[in-house]
């Protein structure tokens, strides 16, 4: 669909923005239209040129890299001369003085609960309300659901009672570890009940109490036979439902029919990877259920076994204290919004050249006076700010200039200074270097670090695509730079003063139908300090959080704040392959599967607009797809075909073969198209081709060029 504009001062306004922006964002704020625009046209044509010089300093930047790499390629490289040349060229900053971080005014949910983060698009409103609601899952049906709980009925509709008793037995030998009675267990308990403030807990008719009996917070209804009771450990609460009269229950003899537990803690609600937003149709989309979140009134109806059901923010969570005071445990998980990287551009507004508006700037002033209306109602932040991740930064110069950026938004919006915080996402290699210095430029606003596996390996490929063949993608994940990048992260945040004021995240667990797999691999996030972790659904999040019962991570933080700082030698420590001897049935395996979850991502996003879904691999296993995952597998192959590991006809081959099994993959799903019915002629095909062979001149490799300029395509062909 063309874009109609309207011409506002020295900007041309998309229709479609323009209608959202006055009729819907901007109403009940103290922000008029006519203040706004002027305020906001002027600070674009600012900032813009600012951000192309940004732009262009990376590619500069990338040049002299690869020129470097092609004169030193004889020989192997000497890390204190190729530190010296990262300096030279502005690369490398000197690192300065110790600091701590100044942020003010953060919620608990940032700086002292520690816990799993959602991360969601906000373009599907229903996984959007979702995710928000997910703050209370039902842990027995997370466990019940998933390969936790091993027996028959495991994929059946049918209800299995002695799957249900293991949720049971799992569930109560949880809590005899970390919610212990004193003098007895969990398992076989006939009742609950409250009496002059204690939990009383009755086995075979004694009495016991909780071995800490602070751990018991509250209960609803009747003190001597409550409807639940309220738990609390390492911060984090759990709810026992008491109905007796519940099919779950029927076999329990204190009548207990679910347990609930605090899960999403955080939820990062995504305008940029997980989204396949490219024009103002797309953004306004993405603006309206971020704006209805921050409003409070965002609802959807769907329809789910021929009902139709009404989906909308849950509300706070009351009961009653020891002390018999009502208080209330907030209902929403605390949501932040990620907004687009300095890159991508904009038809949605036309600068007074007619050059697209810088999308990142744009996000960073809509999605800010969605928030406007969480300031009045304080159901968000408590405290009164406005989280913002922004990813794909590449050096303190970036990173400062979203300082600047929300300065100006602050200005405009006449905000409090610092009301916007910044997440800093760790994902290019140029900020993983420098990572002190920028956590310096936004010290008054820094809330949240994090490291992301899939990205910065994208972007460690495509910073060294000349300097030779890289080592399979499976083999990244224990290289020495990967390494020393993770602990990095953790170092200097803690260094900078994050412990019990900002979060320190690590990245998503790609497989959600492998909970049991999850749940004995993420608790290393938590030994390696991260206080607050990716997980791709509610349920995920729910048994996730189990984990941060299990460790205190600000404790672990103190131990991990003793050892020897990451070096940075081996975080610059490329990865390429030492005279690689790979059969050609190696390369073209390894081929196969990034081609593979390469297309099966890319048919989603180019022809129904959907940019985070459960992409089968190669052996059939859903893994959880966006952009990084997309920038890692076309970046390899790239530099494979580069370094003449492979050769573009047989990938070309490759792709047609894994084209086929990823439309059969698809069979079942109605609004799906054939790449393979006609290759030339798949526009889908076509761009996940184009995003290996044209890879090395991507900038930072990014595959958002080539996604938003044929998704813009094929949308002009349906319409």
């Amino acid at each position: 669909m063309k874009e109609k504009y309207v011409k506002i001062n020295d900007l041309k306004v998309s229709e479609i923005l323009l209608k959202f922006v006055n009729d819907e964002l901007l109403k009940d704020t103290e922000v008029s239209p006519e203040y706004f625009w002027k305020n906001f046209n002027k600070v674009i044509h600012e900032l813009a040129p600012k951000n192309k010089e940004l732009i262009i300093k990376r590619n500069e930047i990338q040049k002299k890299i690869d020129q470097w790499h092609l004169e030193n390629k004889s020989k192997e490289i000497n890390l204190n001369e190729y530190k010296k040349f990262l300096k030279e060229i502005d690369y490398l900053k000197e690192e300065g003085p110790d600091f701590k971080i100044e942020t003010e005014h953060v919620d608990d949910e940032i700086s002292n609960i520690a816990g799993p983060q959602l991360v969601v698009p906000v373009m599907n409103a229903r996984y959007t309300l979702n995710a928000a609601n997910a703050r209370w899952v039902s842990l027995y049906d997370s466990l019940y659901g998933t390969n936790i709980i091993e027996s028959e009925e495991g994929g059946s509709e049918r209800y299995d009672p002695n799957r249900g008793q293991e949720v049971i037995k799992y569930v109560r030998e949880f809590f005899d570890k970390y919610i212990p009675i004193d003098g007895t267990s969990w398992k076989n308990i006939s009742s609950l009940k409250i009496v002059d403030n204690n939990l009383i807990i009755t086995k075979d008719d004694y009495n016991y109490k909780l071995k800490d009996v602070d751990k018991f917070i509250g209960h609803r209804g009747n003190a001597l036979k409550p409807e639940a009771i309220i738990l609390k450990n390492n911060k984090l609460h759990f709810e026992i439902i008491i109905n007796p009269g519940a099919f779950s229950a029927a076999h329990d003899i204190a009548g207990i029919s679910d347990v609930i537990a605090e899960s999403a803690i955080s939820t990062i609600c995504d305008n940029e990877d997980s989204v396949a937003a490219v024009d103002a149709e797309d953004k306004v989309v993405c603006y309206r259920n971020w704006l209805g979140l921050m409003k409070g009134n965002l609802k959807i109806e769907f329809e789910k076994n021929g009902k139709i059901l009404e989906r909308k923010l849950n509300p706070d969570r009351s009961y009653i204290s020891k002390d018999g005071k009502g208080l209330k445990l907030h209902g929403r998980s605390l949501l932040l919004i990620r907004n687009v990287g300095h890159l991508m551009t904009n038809s949605s507004i036309l600068l007074k050249d007619d050059t697209e508006i810088p999308e990142g700037i744009m996000d960073a002033f809509f999605t800010t006076i969605a928030a406007l209306h969480d300031l009045k109602r304080k159901k968000n932040s408590r405290k009164g700010s406005i989280y913002i991740v922004k990813p794909k930064m590449h050096g303190p110069e970036e990173t400062e200039f979203t300082n600047l950026i929300f300065t100006k938004v602050e200005e405009v919006l006449n905000l409090k200074k610092f009301t916007c915080k910044i997440g800093i996402m760790d994902e290019e290699r140029r900020t993983s270097a420098n990572l002190k210095e920028c956590i310096r430029t936004l010290k008054n606003r820094v809330f949240f670090i994090n490291t992301g596996f899939l990205d910065r390996t994208g972007d460690e490929m495509h910073t060294s695509m000349e300097a030779g063949p890289m080592i399979k993608k499976g083999d990244m994940k224990s290289s020495k730079w990967i390494q020393a990048y993770e602990n990095n992260n953790v170092d200097i945040g803690l260094r900078c003063g994050f412990s019990g004021k900002a979060q320190i995240g690590k990245g998503m667990w790609a497989m959600p139908d492998k909970m049991l797999e999850m749940m004995k691999d993420k608790i290393n996030h938590l030994k390696a300090g991260a206080n607050c972790a990716w997980v791709p659904s509610p349920t995920a999040a729910s048994l996730h959080a189990l984990h941060y019962h299990q460790i205190n991570i600000f404790d672990e933080q103190q131990k991990i704040l003793k050892r020897d700082k990451a070096k940075l030698d081996d975080l610059l420590t490329i990865p390429v392959a030492d005279r690689p001897n790979w059969s050609v049935d190696e390369i073209n395996k390894e081929i196969s599967n990034s081609a593979q979850t390469l297309l099966g991502y890319v048919v989603r996003w180019i022809d129904q607009g959907v940019g985070c879904s459960k992409v089968p691999d190669i052996d059939n296993v859903g893994l959880m797809e966006d952009r990084a995952t997309l920038r890692i597998s076309s970046q390899h192959i790239a530099n494979w075909i580069h370094h003449g590991v492979t050769t573009k006809i047989q990938v070309i081959e490759i792709m047609k073969e894994m084209a086929i099994i990823v439309d059969k993959q698809n069979k079942n799903d109605k609004n799906y198209s054939n790449m393979s019915d006609d290759f030339d002629n798949s526009i889908a095909f076509q761009t996940a081709c184009n995003l290996i062979f044209e890879g090395k001149s991507q900038p930072s490799g990014y595959t958002e060029p080539l996604l938003h300029l044929n998704r813009i395509k094929k949308k002009s062909i349906k319409n």
